[in-house]
């Protein structure tokens, strides 16, 4: 009869659900390529792991840099859309008297022999608009192609045309709505807009604070994604590596489209903790052994200490360096790291492993948790006075 119990309390043993698998169980899947459908790798965490991430480099903004960012460039073109205001100096007869300011220039009594009072007016036309064309129509000028010049390139050609019916006209143009040198900013922005432009040549950083920074000013940086659209490319960075590395702060392109975008980092923790649950990191960094203290740590009575794992989709980079076989157009890999946190050292290495956004943290139960768990459901469903050695008998 005790070897019939004992058997019986095997078989219980082994019909327990889990929480997850067990380290030999990690294990052995992985070397099985029915079971690792994905590829995923097992990597200890050691010292060196860590040189491999220091010198991991982000994603590029400058990438999309083109000739047209170049230190010459203008950002003071005419484009469609754009509103223009025409201002015509004109000496004598005037072609837009209507409005006009007639300025008398009369000569001074030493030099009245010699000087004739002239007369010159100043007239402000309406406002012009650029059709879709990139064309401009001017009273007494006809209709002028302007799409690409600057403004003094249009008021040259607007003189160039009134020369033929006005003595000596002077023209001023200005862009009163500037709808081609701009971009978009939007998203999670205090004032979402559309920002001109200027030869000063502004930057993302720039644009972004001219549309009121981000709206949830107590987030760290680290939550702000920036998605930048030119020329139907697009490319995402943190605000955070954008801040921190000037070379991604590039010069911004008419027709660009700067999106902020609020993405709160977290980090879920499953298997044998205090809690399972996904996590906000609400800190610019959070290191491994601080997500793991937020959910209370692996639990004494069912956890394996020595098979606590991250899993992460990590840089292909990353992953080909430490000498596994990736696909090569992948960008990311599937890896776990192993934390064996039965040796003191690895309390350190916690310390200096620095958590992204959708790690998964597992701790895995240990080997025994079954059989005390199908002893704990056996004393619960016999009653208080029965014991474990008068079933055996």
């Amino acid at each position: 009869m005790a070897v019939s119990g004992t058997l019986l309390l095997l078989a219980g043993c082994s019909s327990l659900p889990d929480s997850g698998p067990t380290e030999s169980q990690v294990n052995k899947a992985q070397r099985d390529p029915k079971r690792n459908t994905v590829g995923y790798a097992i990597v200890q965490v050691s010292p060196d792991l860590f040189t491999l991430f220091d010198s991991e480099a982000p994603p590029l903004f400058s990438g999309l840099e083109t000739d047209n960012a170049s230190p010459s460039a203008h950002n003071d073109r005419v484009g469609p859309g754009d509103v223009l205001q025409v201002s015509v100096y004109e000496v004598e007869t005037s072609l837009f008297s209507h409005g006009s300011v007639n300025m008398l220039a009369s000569a001074t009594a030493a030099n009245a022999v010699n000087t004739m009072p002239s007369t010159s007016s100043g007239s402000n036309l309406p406002p012009l608009g650029v059709d879709a064309s990139g064309n401009v129509r001017v009273p007494y000028a006809g209709e002028i192609h302007v799409a690409g010049m600057t403004t003094i390139q249009v008021a040259n050609a607007i003189k160039d045309r009134l020369r033929r019916q006005s003595a000596s006209p002077q023209v001023l143009v200005r862009i009163v709505s500037d709808i081609a040198n701009s971009v978009m900013v939007y998203g999670s922005i205090r004032r979402p807009s559309r920002i001109p432009l200027t030869p000063n040549r502004e930057r993302i950083l720039d644009v972004i604070a001219l549309a009121g920074g981000a709206n949830q000013s107590r987030q760290p940086d680290e939550d702000y994604l920036v998605r930048l659209t030119r020329d139907g490319k697009i490319a995402e960075l943190s605000l955070k590596t954008i801040e921190n590395t000037p070379a991604q702060n590039i010069v911004m392109q008419p027709g660009d489209r700067v999106q902020l975008i609020f993405q709160p980092r977290t980090y879920t923790v499953f298997g044998a903790s205090g809690r399972v649950t996904q996590t906000q990191f609400t800190t610019p960094a959070l290191t491994m052994s601080e997500a793991l203290a937020r959910n209370g740590g692996p639990i004494d009575s069912r956890a394996d200490p020595g098979a606590v794992y991250l899993f992460r989709f990590e840089n292909a980079d990353i992953v080909r360096r430490l000498g596994m076989p990736v696909d090569a157009k992948a960008i990311t890999a599937p890896v776990i790291y192993q934390l064996d946190m039965r040796n003191p050292a690895s309390y350190f290495l916690a310390e200096k492993f620095v958590m992204k956004d959708r790690d998964i943290i597992y701790i895995a139960n240990a080997a025994s948790n079954k059989f005390y768990k199908f002893f704990g459901l056996i004393t619960t469903i016999l009653s208080p006075g029965t014991s474990m050695g008068g079933i055996a008998k």
